[in-house]
């Protein structure tokens, strides 16, 4: 099996219709933890395709994307502090496909 890593993608998109596509795409790779945040456990290969999707998205002159690589994902365990509304990690869970 492929080196999965975890990344933390956050985006400011200026334009509602973008955006909408933008959190479209974003579903297909990670798990939604908030408006327009996602966790993601990725191998190289699904990274760089997340990163060409989104950039044929966004408008660089107006879009901000960040991804944020937190490490390997198997040997990393984040720490949350959650603040408001009760925050539950997302749990990963086998799917057969």
């Amino acid at each position: 099996m492929a080196t999965e890593r975890l990344y933390l993608v956050t985006y400011d998109i200026a334009d509602p219709k973008r955006w909408k596509y933008v959190f479209k795409t974003m579903k297909g790779y990670g798990r939604w933890l908030q408006l327009s945040v996602f966790q993601c456990r990725l191998t190289a290969r699904r990274r760089a395709e997340m990163a060409a999707r989104l950039e044929e998205l966004i408008k660089p002159s107006e879009d901000h994307v960040l991804i944020v690589d937190v490490g390997l994902a198997d040997r990393v365990s984040p720490r949350v502090e959650s603040l408001g509304k009760t925050y539950t990690a997302p749990t990963r869970r086998a799917l057969i496909v």
